[in-house]
């Protein structure tokens, strides 16, 4: 499994263009792959959150290769709600994770949920440009 601090997996509102936010991951990042990881998907209101297990699902989203890390992560963090300025406990935390390719493993940081998914939509198929394509959001 190779480990790299500069790749980003990518599941939820990052990966839509017109959002201004993954607007800036598309200009500071270059695409380098898909990936899966193992959890379940759920459905937070306008965006969704990955909660990691193994229960037989994956979620899918894209690697990114981060031009700087050092410049482009905290604003990402801040997006996120995990800055040092955002009250604890953080809504996400990010960490990371092996990452499934076809190609193999590979470690990326991921924004993985941290707050209770009790009550919440389970999206089905793990697979959130989809389930945002079908749903009112």
């Amino acid at each position: 499994m190779t480990d790299n601090p500069s790749l980003l997996f990518v599941y939820g509102t990052l990966l839509i263009k017109h959002n201004q936010f993954g607007a800036y991951l598309q200009s500071h990042c270059t695409l380098l792959n898909k990936g899966r990881i193992k959890g379940t998907l759920y459905d937070i209101g306008e965006y969704p959150g990955a909660i990691t297990d193994d229960l037989g699902n994956y979620i899918y989203g894209s690697i990114y290769t981060i031009d700087k890390p050092d410049e482009v992560l905290p604003i990402l963090d801040e997006y996120e709600g995990i800055s040092p300025n955002d009250s604890q406990p953080h809504e996400y935390l990010r960490l990371s994770l092996p990452v499934e390719t076809d190609t193999g493993m590979i470690t990326c940081w991921v924004y993985i949920y941290n707050w209770p998914v009790n009550g919440l939509k389970v999206i089905d198929g793990g697979d959130y440009l989809n389930y945002a394509d079908r749903s009112p959001l």
